[in-house]
């Protein structure tokens, strides 16, 4: 009987133990997966101009002008390189994230501790990284398809089969990479007329399921619509009538058929059309906390942009003074719907 006595504490010892790790086990239904709506992050010297967000890490990836490199950015605002020892990666631009693959657009405004005499202006490649392992898997050299123009590959977008298309600020042109890097890359169209003018021209680009491109002209605040079933066509680049301009138009993101529009680099745009993108309009402008931001990229049906201090690097670039980027406080802003 006194061991029987004995036991019972120690039963209910047993059970009160579990129960208390029962209640310790986090709830699946209970662990936050949301992003906050502004994420504050310090990373040296870094000046992104790209974001994106991987889905395998649950972490936004930020780019670098100034240091070729490409970072990570937790819910919590903390910055981690996770590409950082590739010495042909001169400047980080606009960045997409496919089947696991990073793609990263190379450009060179002059800013980069990689710059050269040779690449500054000059630069305009598309790099691809194994998101599991960080090292670069291709290369491809698109300033060589247009040798004697000024080059800076800025943003890309991807078909349906894969195939990416880059754009470029200094040169004319639209580029098509294929899918299969057995494939030589090419220039899809080039619109001496549409895509030429002062300071940076083309920017950023989307793919649209009915087979076509939408591509935005920063300093005029234009998008055109470039039809992919012909592109060799006199009528394969046609303008989009626009309800207002999007002025100094940066980074776009097509989701749910609405367009997505960062631009004045204070501002993002919601962008509908029931014409098939003949002509568009501007739905809505979320004004509010957005400070020289950039890109954007979408997370759980949210839409985030980055605020990158860009003008600071346009003085430093105009300057020629890469000396003077030494800020290292940055941010990441959701839209307001």
């Amino acid at each position: 009987m006194n061991k029987q006595l004995v036991r019972k504490p120690g039963w209910m010892a047993l059970i009160l133990v579990a129960g208390l790790a029962a209640c310790n086990t986090p709830d699946p239904e209970l662990i936050d997966t949301t992003f906050p709506d502004r994420i504050a992050f310090t990373a040296n010297r870094q000046y992104p101009e790209g974001i994106a967000y991987a889905p395998t890490l649950d972490k936004f990836l930020v780019s670098s002008l100034t240091q070729g490199k490409i970072g990570t950015v937790d819910r919590n605002g903390v910055y981690t390189d996770l590409i950082n020892t590739d010495t042909q990666l001169i400047a980080a631009v606009g960045m997409k994230v496919r089947n696991g693959l990073l793609y990263v657009c190379n450009g060179d405004l002059g800013v980069s501790d990689k710059s050269t005499a040779t690449s500054a202006m000059k630069t305009a490649g598309l790099f691809v990284y194994d998101l599991s392992t960080g090292q670069n898997v291709r290369r491809v050299n698109l300033a060589s398809l247009l040798p004697t123009a000024n080059h800076y590959a800025n943003d890309i977008a991807f078909d349906s089969q894969g195939n990416a298309y880059v754009t470029d600020s200094f040169a004319p042109v639209i580029y098509r990479i294929p899918a299969d890097a057995n494939q030589s890359a090419s220039i899809l169209v080039r619109k001496d007329s549409l895509f030429s003018g002062q300071n940076f021209n083309l920017n950023g680009i989307v793919y649209h399921p009915g087979n076509f491109l939408i591509v935005g002209k920063a300093n005029e605040g234009k998008l055109f619509k470039v039809d992919l079933t012909n592109p060799s066509s006199n009528t394969a680049v046609v303008p989009i009538t626009l309800s207002a301009p999007l002025a100094g138009c940066d980074g776009m993101l097509l989701y749910n058929n609405e367009l997505y529009v960062v631009h004045e680099r204070t501002k993002m745009a919601r962008v509908t059309s029931s014409d098939g993108w003949k002509t568009a309009t501007v739905v809505r402008i979320d004004a509010s906390g957005y400070e020289d931001a950039t890109t954007n990229t979408e997370v759980n049906g949210s839409i985030y942009a980055l605020n990158a201090r860009i003008s600071e690097v346009s003085a430093a670039a105009t300057a020629k003074n890469p000396s003077s980027l030494t800020a290292s406080a940055y941010s990441i802003k959701k839209f307001q719907p």
